[in-house]
This record gives structure tokens, sequence and C-alpha cells, in this order.
């Protein structure tokens, strides 16, 4: 029998339908060999009993007993191939915990490497060659080892789960979807899987555009707090240098009083010196006259008493110092109008120091603006690089581009526009004796004879006559300055409706213009005015902050 079975091919010993080495092999009259629970499941749900194998139709259903030589056989060969895999164990892998064990290994369990759908167990390398090797073997699914397979099948029929109802969004088997699915949309496995994997990668696109938002959210966030951050430090350097300068003034005004006190004092102690010493120098003359008298009167010749008593009466009188006092310095509003004068001092201070302090927050603000030709009045002069202009005396002729260029008013806007936020942009004035500075809307009138005020879209201040600076608020507000402006910071915030001007010199704000509505574009404008006489032939220059004055360069550089 051995040597029989050695003739046998491994093909003979396996079930067709579990695929396994034949347990209770019985016979079909057609002549195939089936284990015989095997072949009675099949006839309990396939009607009528057909042959897994050839097809035969039986329209009786036979009746099946074991065959026992080919049980004997199975039975040698079981052994065989146990024989064989307990030989190969030592080079595979013992089965380690949180790994699936081969289902087929007996004694030591090695680690399985695969899975079959079909078979429902899981195989070591030795136990998973037939599904690698035989034909009938080749068909069946294999997946990574899963030590659950039962959950890969329908728990009422014991069926694989080869099918999903998209109805129901459930793994059904074949007889799920005659059955409780009937009426339902199912699709094969297969065809499920992938819609769900487009449904994850649609769901993962999402996901990641979600964390790159949060991820720019994040790093928005994390650069707010590096602007607070800057902002926190500027405003610290600031306070540090507003309070350093008034310490050292307080501390100016208390060695000036120091001062004072202790020259009222040193004046005191020097008088008093004077009259000690002098009264210190009349004790000495005393003290002489006194022993005279005291050695006059001691003397026993009349004579000489009579004689000397007349020249020593005759000597000159002290001074009387009955009246004279040395009267303690007063001090009486002394401190108060230390005081009085600090706080002055403080006032004037603080205001030149927030000044400066404010000018110095809206400059970092700056924004590049340079002058765009297309609206320049045909009298203008523009230089190269779009930063400087001035009146030229004599009218181009250059082409009117509807709507864009002054006819009238010698003036000229930027290229740059804005309609959102805060910008700030210097102007040099050094020089002029006339001038316009301000922000306009794009919808302004440019044509003829216009007056720039709020009315009218316009935002600005003026110089006039060398002195005369006003706020062209309709009606205009004459303006008092201290000194004459050699530079005009500009600042505008859009959100809060607020145009201001101020002398960069001195940081001084000369005017603002509160409580605006913009609801358009907003240009800043130049305009240098005409030049009588020759009076007024400096330009108007663009200037960046923080940077000396740039002079006028030679004419031939102005070009329009």
């Amino acid at each position: 029998m051995s040597a029989a079975s050695c003739l046998l091919t491994e093909d003979q010993f396996l079930c067709s339908i579990c695929l396994d080495v034949f347990t209770n092999p019985v016979s079909t009259p057609c002549g195939h060999n089936f284990c015989k629970a095997c072949i009675s499941q099949h006839w309990d749900i396939a009607v009528p009993c057909q042959c897994p194998n050839c097809k035969e139709v039986f329209n009786i259903r036979p009746e099946l007993r074991v065959n026992t030589f080919i049980s004997e056989m199975a039975a040698q060969f079981r052994e065989s191939a146990q024989q064989k895999a307990s030989s190969s164990s030592s080079e595979q892998h013992v089965v380690q915990p949180g790994e699936v064990p081969c289902d087929v290994c007996t004694g030591t369990r090695l680690k399985a490497l695969k899975s079959c759908l079909v078979c429902r167990q899981s195989y070591c390398e030795t136990h998973l060659e037939p599904h690698l090797t035989r034909a009938g073997l080749k068909r069946h699914q294999l997946i990574y080892p899963e030590e659950n397979l039962e959950g890969r099948t329908c728990v009422k029929h014991d069926k694989l789960l080869e099918l999903f109802c998209k109805t129901d969004q459930v793994c059904v088997c074949m007889l799920c979807s005659v059955s409780d699915h009937k009426m339902h949309d199912v699709v094969p496995l297969k065809e499920g899987y992938e819609g769900k994997k487009a449904e994850l990668r649609k769901i993962e696109v999402e996901i990641q555009q979600m964390i790159q938002k949060r991820r720019l959210k994040i790093q928005e966030m994390n650069r707010s707090v590096e602007l607070s951050k800057e902002g926190a430090e500027r405003e610290v350097a600031d306070g540090v240098q507003v309070f350093t300068a008034l310490k050292e003034s307080v501390e100016r005004s208390q060695a000036e009083l120091m001062d004072t006190i202790k020259e009222k004092q040193r004046e005191t102690e020097e008088q008093a010196e004077g009259f000690i010493k002098e009264l210190e120098q009349e004790v000495s003359e005393l003290k002489k006259r006194s022993s005279e008298v005291e050695q006059l009167s001691r003397s026993e010749d009349q004579l000489h008493l009579l004689q000397s008593f007349t020249s020593l009466k005759a000597a000159p009188p002290t001074k009387n110092w009955t009246e004279v006092r040395v009267h303690p310095p007063s001090y009486e509003g002394t401190v108060r109008g230390a005081v009085i004068k600090l706080h002055q001092t403080l006032v004037k201070q603080m205001k030149n120091l927030l000044s400066e302090v404010e000018l110095k927050r809206l400059q970092q603000y700056e924004v590049e603006v340079t002058l765009d030709p297309d609206t320049a009045n045909p009298n203008l002069v523009l230089s190269d690089d779009g930063k400087q202009v001035r009146h030229g005396d004599v009218e181009k002729s250059l082409p009117d581009i509807p709507g864009s260029r002054f006819d009238y008013c010698a003036n000229i806007l930027a290229k740059q526009s804005f309609s959102s936020g805060r910008f700030y942009y210097e102007v040099q004035v050094k020089g002029k004796t006339e001038w316009d500075l301000g922000v306009a809307k794009g919808s302004i009138n440019r044509k003829g004879k216009i007056s720039l005020t709020p009315q009218n879209g316009y935002w600005t201040i003026w110089l006039r006559n060398g002195n005369e600076y006003k706020a062209l608020a309709g009606p205009g507000v004459r303006l008092s300055l201290k000194s004459q402006p050699q530079k005009v910071g500009v600042f505008v915030d859009y959100e809060e409706g607020l145009v201001s001007f101020y002398d960069v010199g001195s940081a001084a704000l000369i005017y603002s213009f509160t409580g605006c509505c913009f609801k358009e574009r907003l240009y800043p404008l130049f305009g240098p005015c005409n030049n009588p006489s020759g009076q007024n032939s400096a330009p108007l220059i663009i200037s960046p902050v923080n940077h000396p004055e740039q002079a006028l360069p030679p004419h031939p550089l102005f070009v329009f």
C-alpha cells in the first residue's frame, strides 16, 4: 500500500470542494470522490443533486458510503505530509504571540504566510504549497494572514462574503443576494471595494485640505504671535526711551534744585564767615584795650594815670552789632517752583517724545509710491524714477486719456492705490513756497478748476505764499505751525476713515481728517503748484523713510 501511494499524485488525495485531504471519502455514481461532509452539505443547498466536477445530475439523491480504499490512502498521505512538514519546521518560523498560526500544523504550529478565503484556513510555507502549484487551488483567493476568518463568512448561510449591498452598505454572500437583499443594489465585492477606495481617496484629499488649512492657520497664528512679540519689543523700547528721557529730566531738575539750595546755603555761610571774622578782629582789639586799661588801673603814679586816661578815652569806638543778624536763607517756594518748572518741562517733553513714538509707529506702514505720468498736468515735469515732480513753466502737448489727466490744476496721482488697511509715505517739500498734498478717490473729476475738498473726493492740505498753511476741509482750516515742515508724512487708515499729516522733522501732527467714509480706492495726490517768477521751482520728492533728504537732480534728468 505504501509503495502504491508513492505512485499517486498529491491532487488525487484532495477533495475538490474543501481542497483538503479527504476526510471519510465517498464516491458518487459518476466516479468522483469527495469528503462525505462536503458533498452532503453541497447537495443540501443545491437542487437538484449535481456532481461538482462533471455536473452530472442525479434525479434521486445517491446513497453515499465511505470508500475504505481511498480513506486508507488519504490517511497515509496525510501522515506523510505531516512528517514532511515536521522535517521542514526547523527552517520556518514558529508562531509568536500576536502572529497568525497555521491551521494545518500539528504539534509545533508555524507562522502562517497566507490565509485562504475559500478554504477559510491559514497556511504556513509548507502547507501553502498546494495553493501555489495546483490548478484547482490557484483560483482560491489568498490574503495576508487573518486570524478571524469567520468575520469574512456570512453568519446566516456560512458562505463567503463576496458581494456588497450598496443599499444597506453591508457585505453579503450569494444566498443573501437572492433572499434578504433580492431587490437591493448588490455588486461584486471588488466593485464595492473600488467604490469605497474612491470615496476614501476623496475623503483623504478633503482631510489633507483641512490639514493644510489648519497648518496655514497655525502659521498665521505663529506669525501673529511673532508680530505681537515684535510689536511688544518695539513698545518696550519706545517706553524705555520715553521714560529714560523723562527720568533724566527729573534727575536734572533734582540736581538743579539741590544746586540752588546749596548755593543759598553757601551764600549764607559766606556772609556769616565775614561777620565772624570782623567780630573776631574787634574782639582781639578789645582784648588789647582791656589789657591796657587793666595795666593803667594798677598804676600808683597819679600824673601818669591822668595823662594816659585821656588818650585811652579818645580810642575809636567799637561797631554796634546790636542789629546785625545772619538770616537763614528762605527756601519757601523753591521746591514748588522747581516742581512747576519740571512739570512744564515734562509736559513739553512728553508731547515731543510721544509724537516721535507715534510717528515712528506709523512709519512701519511705509508703502512704495511712484508718480503716474498718465494723470500728470501737461505743465508738470517728472524724474526718470517717478519719484519727483515740479512745474515746468511750459505746457506740453500730451495725449488726453479720458478721465485720467488733470488738464487745469497742476496735480498728479500715484500709480498705486489702496482700498484697505493702513499706508504711509513721506514727501520732501523743502524749498517750496506752494504745494498740495493728500489723497483722492479714483473717481474724482480731473478737468477744469477743482476744489480739493472731501465733498469732491479730496483730503488735502496746502501751503500758499511761503507760510500760509491750510487744511482743505470745506470750509478750510488755517493751520498755525511752529516751524515750516521740510518733509511731510501722510498716513491713512482706510477702515478708521483717518487721513493725517505730520511734520517729519519735528514729529508733530499737522492736521487729521477724521470720520471719513471711504468706499473706493484711494490714490496719493501731489501738487507742486505753479512757479511764479521761479520762486517755486523746487520739486516735490517722494522720499524713503529714515533716509537723508534727496537733492534735486540736474535738470537734464527730468523727462516726461
